[in-house]
């Protein structure tokens, strides 16, 4: 039986019943164009949003710098790293314009608030170790510290996952979906499926593993796949722009960064998932028409990203 997230607090926040699903949709082509954050002519680098990934574990620094390219790309104004001390110099040397700083010493103090014009999101997860005992501790200390601290959007991928099917890190999921901050958690299937284990949600079906996934931990669900499926517990809506050329190390990374920088500047949660998820499959056809579905790389994605804004942008204009 599925835990839901807010039952503890129904009466203040109630939450989707089995019962209140819909059929997976998906967006019109002026819908998706419409969501595209274009700067307004008086912008700053401030109101375009920070973005701080929280990544890029020793063995792992460059799932840190596809991540905050990918951002960069994507429109967020200023993209921070927090990455382990020895990734420092390599995040540092692949982007000139990022600011780049170690994971240590990480407390409430940086995690700041939502202010008037200066939007904030963070994406924990892209590149933390989880392969030893001492590396996957300070995994969950991260990623809890970015739930616990961050009065503000926060997506959760990769090394980061794990951590939420504690019950330290579902007790602060549960604190999130109380206050309305945002989280976001894009799981691949088979990361999806261990996180549904221990809550006893089927896994075979993966629109409905979407939404039950967003009930029971209280946050978007991004089920990542061929078709990928997004869902807030009671809209899912179904991306099948998916290409195998998306099959290789670090195009995750890629996405979490996408979707870090839309939530940065201040999209919804799940209209950002829509967007995110979508435009990086286009990038990723755009790219394997040039380079072919046995070529592309994680970098020929976010290299092929401004094609895909651009032809997002251009298809209500035909």
């Amino acid at each position: 039986m599925i835990e839901i997230l807010g039952t503890e607090a129904e009466e203040q926040n109630p939450t989707p019943t089995d019962g209140m699903a819909d059929d997976a949709r998906s967006f019109a082509a002026s819908e998706l164009a419409a969501l595209l954050p274009w700067p307004k002519p008086d912008a700053h680098k401030y109101l375009r949003g920070k973005l701080t990934i929280i990544g890029g574990a020793a063995a792992y620094p460059g799932a840190a710098c596809l991540a905050a390219v990918a951002s960069q790309r994507m429109g967020a104004g200023y993209t921070e790293v927090l990455c382990a001390l020895e990734s420092v110099p390599t995040v540092r040397a692949f982007r000139p314009s990022l600011v780049v700083r170690s994971w240590e010493g990480v407390d409430a103090r940086s995690f700041a608030e939502i202010r008037p014009g200066k939007p904030v999101a963070f994406a924990v997860g892209s590149g933390l170790d989880a392969s030893s005992e001492d590396s996957a501790a300070e995994a969950k200390r991260l990623v809890c510290r970015a739930l616990k601290h961050a009065h503000a959007p926060v997506l959760v991928d990769g090394g980061g996952l794990s951590a939420l099917a504690t019950q330290k890190g579902r007790r602060l999921l549960r604190r999130r979906f109380l206050n309305g901050w945002a989280t976001v958690i894009t799981p691949h299937i088979g990361e999806a499926a261990r996180l549904a284990e221990p809550l006893g949600i089927p896994a075979g079906d993966q629109k409905e593993l979407a939404r039950k996934l967003a009930l029971a931990y209280g946050a978007i669900a991004v089920v990542k796949g061929a078709d990928t499926y997004v869902s807030d517990g009671e809209t899912t809506v179904c991306i099948g722009e998916g290409t195998p050329a998306l099959a290789k190390a670090g195009t995750g990374d890629v996405l979490a960064g996408m979707l870090g920088a839309l939530l940065a500047q201040g999209l919804d949660s799940l209209d950002a998932a829509v967007l995110a998820v979508t435009l990086h499959a286009r990038a990723g056809r755009i790219a394997a028409e040039r380079l072919t579905d046995i070529a592309v790389t994680a970098e020929d994605v976010v290299d092929a990203l401004p094609a895909a804004i651009r032809a997002t942008a251009e298809a209500t204009r035909a």
